[in-house]
């Protein structure tokens, strides 16, 4: 079973300046950042940029008061970041490149929901990161060989958004689907789709069959792999075998329910993962 990422269908109440960078194929990012110290960069969720994710940017806020450097961005083909004309995970490794090395040459990396995946494969790279906090990666202990992905992909090609955003959603409670049509995120929703088989790559090429020891064996820096204290089977299935697979992490349990956290709770539970800001 593959529990999808929770929407958000509030806006971001409040913007910072927006500053760019280039990847290292050309693509643009937009990305903000608040506060003075070490920096921690925001890797979103499927579904999810900086004016469709209030969650993250709240809790960035709450990490700069920390004495961090908070850096939210929009990932390729969302928000005010463009995108290339085919897709590979090493791209968006790239990206986290670029605004790392923007961003003071070093950093830590929280990762929410699928991206939580993709720093990993970002410090798998050998990118500078000095720490990863991942929430709930929706990893299947057995992979399902790509199904999800081409699921997805099928639907984009043929000009299906509505039936993309379906399969993305297949898992959640039905009702919540009917909800997401009925609301004022709908046509956002839609205008992300074509970025649902981003994600679905990303976790394709965990499951694909390489052990996570092998595949992650580089990624010695200290990891927090967080799971909420109300949340379905599969993500502490998952964060428990990371913790067994990664050669220093640990899981920890969160406060947050419905794969969503409670800010206060993730503010210290990250506070801890990434170390004194001073």
């Amino acid at each position: 079973m593959r529990v999808s990422d929770v929407v958000s269908v509030y806006t971001h109440p409040e913007a910072f300046m927006t500053e760019f960078v280039t990847s290292t194929d050309g693509t643009r990012l937009a990305y903000e950042r608040e506060g003075d110290g070490p920096t921690v960069v925001f890797v979103g969720a499927a579904m999810q940029f900086r004016a469709f994710d209030p969650r993250t940017g709240e809790l960035a806020h709450r990490m700069a008061a920390q004495g961090f450097t908070a850096v939210t961005y929009d990932r390729r083909g969302r928000g005010e970041s463009g995108d290339a004309s085919t897709y590979d995970v090493d791209r968006e490794v790239e990206d986290l490149a670029a605004l790392i090395e923007a961003n003071g040459g070093s950093a830590a990396l929280f990762g929410s929901s699928s991206g939580a995946v993709l720093a990993l494969w970002a410090a798998a790279a050998g990118l500078p990161v000095t720490a990863l906090a991942l929430w709930e990666p929706p990893l299947a202990l057995e992979g399902d060989g790509g199904a999800y992905q081409r699921s997805l992909t099928e639907r984009i090609t043929a000009g299906d958004r509505e039936g993309a955003i379906a399969v993305f959603m297949q898992d959640m409670p039905p009702e919540w689907l009917e909800a997401s049509r009925r609301s004022p995120a709908w046509p956002t929703m839609l205008t992300l789709a074509p970025t649902l088989p981003y994600d679905a790559a990303i976790l394709a090429k965990a499951e694909a069959g390489t052990p996570w020891a092998t595949q992650w064996a580089a990624v010695t820096q200290p990891t927090t792999v967080m799971t909420g204290a109300e949340t379905l089977p599969l993500f502490p299935a998952a964060a428990d075998a990371l913790e067994r697979s990664l050669p220093s992490a640990a899981h920890v349990t969160v406060a947050g329910a419905n794969h969503g956290w409670e800010t206060d709770a993730m503010v210290e539970a990250l506070v801890r993962a990434f170390g004194p800001s001073r």
